[in-house]
């Protein structure tokens, strides 16, 4: 008897604790579908944000985009604006130029026209006229060129002269304005190769000074002369240094 009711007590006892935690799984269970719930609602907020963040991003970034395109575009307008009023403005300095010079042209024409009358020649008598002044400059040039000829020919021939009758002669008077330079050195025989010639006024057996840096290097006596450049020979006694490409000559007697 003592065993059935202690049996009885086990199972009321057992159904109290089974109610007891049937009670307590239905609270907590409560409480978990209340915090999904405001999960869920919290979810639903933070994605509607999002969602209307994300859209006014994206019509930020069309309207950078489309501000960019118009600064491009506006600085590609300035710049060509740039470019045409720089264009514009050198046509413009061209246009007063050409202007300026046909103003002088017709100045001109218009002084040679006046010239013209007060000559009272006629068109075919003026005509004629500058044929023959075109004429005799062309045979003044020519006889200028003949006349530097033999006067070359004059001093080279009196030089030769001179090289037999005068044993005191130092050699012939070069041009005061002749310079020139040594293009080649030849230290084993003493020359030089100059380039100065006969157009330069040079004459067999001139003697010229040559110097670097203002220093006296040596004086020289043409040995032989070509169109342009000419042969020295190192005068003996007057050495003072080696000669050098580059090294400086200038008359050592110059033409008063």
């Amino acid at each position: 008897m003592l065993i059935r009711i202690s049996l009885i007590l086990a199972i009321l006892l057992g159904l109290a604790v089974t109610g007891l935690n049937i009670s307590m799984v239905k609270e907590k269970i409560t409480t978990l579908q209340s915090n999904l719930k405001d999960e869920k609602e919290a979810h639903q907020k933070f994605e509607t944000q999002y969602n209307q963040t994300r859209s006014d991003l994206e019509k930020t970034n069309a309207v950078l985009k489309t501000t960019q395109e118009t600064l491009k575009a506006t600085q590609e307008e300035k710049d060509k604006a740039v470019a045409d009023a720089a264009a514009q403005q050198k046509r413009a300095e061209k246009l007063n130029d050409d202007l300026t010079k046909t103003r002088k042209e017709r100045e001109d024409a218009q002084a040679e026209l006046a010239a013209y009358k007060a000559t009272g020649l006629s068109v075919q008598q003026a005509a004629n006229a500058n044929k023959e002044i075109k004429r005799l400059q062309t045979t003044v040039a020519s006889m200028d060129t003949e006349n530097k000829i033999l006067l070359q020919k004059v001093r080279k021939t009196e030089n030769e002269l001179a090289i037999y009758t005068n044993k005191d002669w130092h050699g012939p008077d070069l041009p005061k304005e002749l310079k020139g330079k040594v293009l080649v050195s030849d230290p084993k025989w003493n020359f030089v190769v100059l380039n100065v010639g006969e157009d330069n006024g040079v004459l067999k057996y001139g003697e010229l000074l040559v110097n670097r840096n203002g220093k006296l290097v040596a004086k020289v006596r043409v040995s032989s002369v070509e169109k342009d450049r000419s042969v020295a020979n190192v005068v003996p006694g007057w050495q003072l240094g080696e000669l050098m490409e580059g090294d400086q000559v200038i008359p050592a007697h110059p033409a008063s």
